[in-house]
């Protein structure tokens, strides 16, 4: 993926002599959230986007936000806008993305984005959801009528990741706290996706012989980062399985790339850019 991007912006740039720069938002001052930015920063040189990191003042106000977002969405120089998350708990984070121009919400955000899915317009989708439906697609399973059961129904991941699913073919089933029995679906899936936030959370006794397992969730434990699968004992079953860290987390990644292409091209074709 990242090979195309790269061969994609060089293109961009030799026609039009630069590319818009993408714009990291990271409102007060969050250690955990700068790793995350680091990895997007070292992603965005590898395929030649600049990145632009902007760390503003943790008692900012929601209107002074606004205010900076769409004085960036006016500027011809942004290419996409990444808000980070968390944000302070009085900044309504949602408000924040629905600010965001839909043609520069290369992390698929904005509800505008999120409700485009609905209609199979996946180009601009969440990158975690869009980054479990491409490891699934790698696994070469055939997605039209694939057993998929999605554990967790956030916004940001598990309805996102189930609609576009759904809209490659696949059967999909959501399951979330109020499940009666998580197990009793996920025995029968040809693919388990978990985004939960639960350490260990799915056992190998969850799992069907040689069903693909993504697993999205990052957990701080005493023994390190590790995702909501037993993977050790699951790997054992599973005919894939997705390690954490260093699994989803890169994909997403390259998908934020891949949307930053997405948002160039729609841009140019609204006639944005010069």
């Amino acid at each position: 993926m990242r090979q195309q991007i790269l061969s994609d912006v060089a293109s961009y740039v030799a026609k039009a002599g630069r590319v818009g720069r993408l714009v990291s938002i990271m409102i007060g001052d969050t250690p955990e959230v700068a790793v995350y930015i680091r990895g997007q920063a070292r992603a965005a040189d590898q395929v030649g986007l600049p990145f632009d990191q902007q760390v503003w003042p943790g008692d900012i106000t929601q209107d002074e936000c606004k205010r900076r977002i769409q004085a960036m969405n006016d500027d011809s120089d942004v290419l996409g806008i990444i808000l980070q998350r968390p944000v302070p708990a009085h900044i309504n984070v949602r408000s924040l993305q629905s600010a965001i121009h839909p043609l520069k919400d290369v992390e698929g955000m904005n509800p505008a984005s999120v409700g485009n899915i609905i209609y199979n317009d996946v180009a601009l989708a969440p990158c975690t959801a869009a980054a479990a439906v491409e490891l699934i697609r790698a696994t070469g399973l055939p997605m039209e009528g694939l057993e998929v059961v999605m554990i967790g129904h956030s916004e940001i991941v598990g309805k996102p990741a189930a609609m576009m699913l759904m809209a490659e073919g696949a059967t999909v089933t959501v399951c979330h706290h109020m499940t009666r029995s998580v197990a009793m679906h996920s025995r029968r899936a040809d693919v388990v996706v978990v985004a939960v936030g639960k350490a260990h959370l799915v056992g190998a006794d969850m799992i069907k012989p040689g069903a693909a397992v993504i697993d999205i969730g990052i957990n701080q434990t005493e023994d390190g980062i590790v995702g909501d699968v037993e993977t050790d004992a699951v790997k054992e079953i599973a005919g894939w399985v997705t390690p954490v860290p260093g699994g989803v987390g890169p994909v997403t990644v390259a998908i934020l790339m891949r949307n930053a292409i997405v948002a160039h091209q729609r841009q140019m074709a609204a006639g944005w850019l010069d």
